[in-house]
């Protein structure tokens, strides 16, 4: 189920509450319903976060008219900076090894990937994200977090040449959100204890936007000190993440990463080891939990269960070899854990829609790409 913090004129609340608990069980038809009413004025969303509906909340996009004016201002002007760098088809990647560019001037098939910690936001253009069960759409001034690794796929929607998507990504670690966290003395007390989804969809605040903004003025016109600079300007926008609406995910992550057993440490073992073979009952015990509450608090954060993260993670590492280099299909299955090479193809297809033969191809004549951008 797909929760929104909406804005709403609720001029006729009643009957719209009693409407959306009609429909509320069946989330595609709820983002078609929703985009609708977006479209007409008659709500709009800070974020958009997988997994559990919540309360109800008006929409921070600063404090007054004239702090949202100067938020469009600074994404205007990103969108024109980002322009002017990235020329060129594809990704651009500068002198912040943190920072990347992207710009598509036609829409994309879907491209099937995994989320890593990241902030990716839309200056033109708009994508559709499949992530668990469900389908998003956001658009410019929208941005997208992971906090974990993933398995998603998205595409690119609603560009052309003279409009393409533009998109900027800064990369972080869970180090990075740690070192703010503590340095900066934050801290939360949930009133709810379940654990989130670690990805969610919002919109560009002013304190973000501003810090966004800097960092692609320097990245267009570096000097000595870019390094040193471009670092600072990544922990204020972690800053700013963890202190708004969405802290909390960020904050859970931090948490998660500190624990010795738990689910923090079933999802380090299966990204250090998606090679081996394992069974659920295994890991639980590895990690000091009961079969159902790993699989249950697995799911809440990665949205799929251990064994299907695994094989994700494994055919996303097996598609990577395949696509970089000329690794012979039985070779990339094996290194990834597979001893059966028609189950492999199978679960390749099924995954990425065709076979790794197939796929290599298309991608080698340019007619596939990989979900590792914005």
């Amino acid at each position: 189920m797909i929760p929104f913090f909406l804005e709403c004129d609720f001029a006729k609340a009643a009957s719209r509450t009693l409407w959306l608990k009609r429909i509320v069980g069946n989330s595609l038809f709820l983002l078609k319903a929703c985009t609708k009413l977006q479209s007409a004025g008659k709500w709009s969303y800070p974020f958009v976060q997988v997994g559990e509906c919540m309360e109800k909340q008006p929409l921070q996009y600063g404090n007054s008219s004239k702090e949202s004016s100067q938020t469009r201002i600074y994404l205007n002007q990103m969108l024109e900076m980002a322009q002017r760098i990235a020329l060129d088809e594809g990704r651009t990647q500068g002198v912040i090894p943190f920072l990347t560019l992207i710009r598509h001037s036609r829409p994309t098939s879907e491209m099937t990937g995994v989320l890593t910690p990241s902030i990716c936001l839309i200056l033109q253009g708009a994508k559709q994200l499949h992530l668990g069960q469900e389908i998003i759409d956001y658009h410019a001034g929208d941005y997208l977090v992971s906090v974990i690794d993933i398995p998603a796929s998205a595409e690119v929607i609603g560009v052309g040449r003279e409009s393409p998507y533009i998109g900027l990504r800064v990369d972080f670690t869970t180090e990075d959100i740690a070192a703010v966290v503590m340095e900066a003395g934050i801290s939360f007390n949930p009133v709810d204890k379940k654990l989130k989804t670690g990805a969610y969809i919002g919109q560009a605040a002013e304190g973000l936007a501003e810090s966004m903004h800097r960092l692609l003025k320097l990245a267009e016109k570096p000097d000595a000190a870019v390094g040193f600079l471009s670092s600072l300007m990544k922990r204020e926008m972690l800053y700013h993440l963890l202190s708004g609406d969405a802290g909390h995910i960020f904050y859970q992550q931090f948490m998660l990463d500190r624990q010795e057993e738990g689910i923090g440490k079933a999802i380090r073992w299966i990204k250090e080891n998606y090679a081996r073979p394992f069974t659920v009952k295994e890991l639980a015990k590895l990690t000091n939990m009961s079969v159902s509450s790993l699989h249950h608090k697995f799911k809440s954060v990665t949205t799929l269960g251990p064994v299907q993260y695994q094989k994700q993670l494994r055919l996303q590492e097996a598609r990577r070899l395949l696509l970089g280099g000329s690794i012979p299909v039985t070779t990339a299955a094996m290194e990834v854990g597979y001893d059966n090479a028609a189950q492999f193809s199978r679960e390749y297809r099924r995954l990425f829609g065709m076979s790794p033969s197939k796929d290599r191809k298309a991608f080698r004549d340019g007619n596939q790409t990989i979900l590792d951008e914005s």
